[in-house]
């Protein structure tokens, strides 16, 4: 599909690979054709896509949180979840003008705030009013939610029967098949792209912690995810305070056309390693393009870790890789 559309028409295919994490699908495919058209897009832009960016892995591993105790009997997680989900949600919606599909990013930085129009463009070229206020907000909720979480779940004796010890993946098969983000890092990986490739995104300017345990089962799994989100509120709490002044986008041709080349870029998606690989023969449409996509990555080990298990342990082994269907099936 990509191969027959323009690059900035892509967008609108990516960010529905995974739908649940679809802004920061965006980010290393625009960067690719930055790399390939020698673009270097703004600071400013820079820093909201981190922003979004880790907005969206709050998102993604709040479904984590709802859906995978779900899976395991226990109910009351899923409404705290979506509950909380709801405001981050509100705030990504507030900038881009989408939830799920914002197709937000643009070829040298970001597009303008949503309802920017012809008209209303030199008064909407930045982020919406209260913007700053409303992530604080939010991240104040995350930060208390994730301590009802730990309530809920993390102390849950039945959770940890049911997940601990169960889907064990071994440091080697983790790093054998593959497996990135959360999944790796909860088999001992000491793996994470924004503190191993900086230049994606200014990881580099913010403090945080990757976080990496090393038990390798189904409840590691769910605890990375969980402390992921503490570390995503920090370094959303850092990025807001600095964001520079400046335009959102750089200068860039009407008209996209990106000369012969080839080029590979890689992301931490809230699910793993996102990566495109585009071939360029000059103009308008990529020659070709490779997506790697984190769960079909991941579950590649599954046919391994459900071996010789019983069938309850099968939906704490499934879930605990936390994959979505368009990322495996594209």
């Amino acid at each position: 599909l990509s191969e027959v559309r323009t690059y900035p028409q892509i967008t609108a295919l990516i960010n529905r690979i995974d739908w649940i994490s679809g802004f920061a699908n965006e980010v290393a495919f625009i960067r690719a054709i930055e790399n390939l058209m020698g673009i270097e897009p703004t600071p400013r832009a820079q820093m909201i896509r981190l922003i979004l960016t880790e907005l969206t892995r709050i998102s993604n591993h709040r479904i984590f949180a709802s859906t995978n105790p779900r899976e395991l009997g226990a109910a009351t997680p899923l409404m705290y979840a979506m509950r909380e989900r709801e405001h981050i949600m509100d705030v990504i919606e507030s900038v881009t003008g989408g939830r799920f599909h914002p197709n937000f990013n643009r070829v040298g930085g970001v597009k303008p705030a949503a309802g920017g129009g012809k008209t209303q463009k030199k008064v909407s070229l930045d982020l919406p009013a209260g913007f700053y206020a409303a992530v604080e907000n939010a991240m104040d909720r995350a930060e208390y939610s994730c301590d009802e979480f730990d309530e809920l779940i993390t102390g849950n004796e039945m959770i940890q029967v049911r997940t601990k010890g169960v889907g064990v993946l071994s440091y080697e098969d983790a790093i054998s098949f593959g497996v990135s983000g959360p999944n790796a890092r909860a088999s001992g990986v000491e793996f994470d792209l924004r503190k191993q490739e900086t230049g994606l995104l200014p990881y580099d300017d913010l403090d945080f912690d990757m976080v990496v345990t090393y038990n390798g089962d189904s409840f590691d799994s769910y605890l990375v995810r969980m402390r992921e989100i503490r570390e995503s509120i920090k370094i959303v709490r850092q990025a807001i305070n600095n964001v520079p002044s400046g335009p959102l986008q750089a200068k860039v041709p009407r008209v996209i056309k990106v000369p012969k080349g080839a080029t590979y870029v890689r992301a931490e998606n809230p699910k793993g390693e996102m990566g495109y690989y585009v071939v360029s023969e000059g103009g308008r449409i990529p020659y070709r393009v490779k997506v790697r996509s984190a769960s079909f990555s991941n579950i590649s080990v599954m046919p391994w870790l459900l071996k010789g298990v019983i069938v309850p342990d099968m939906l704490a082994i499934m879930g605990s890789l936390d994959f979505v269907l368009g990322d495996v099936d594209r």
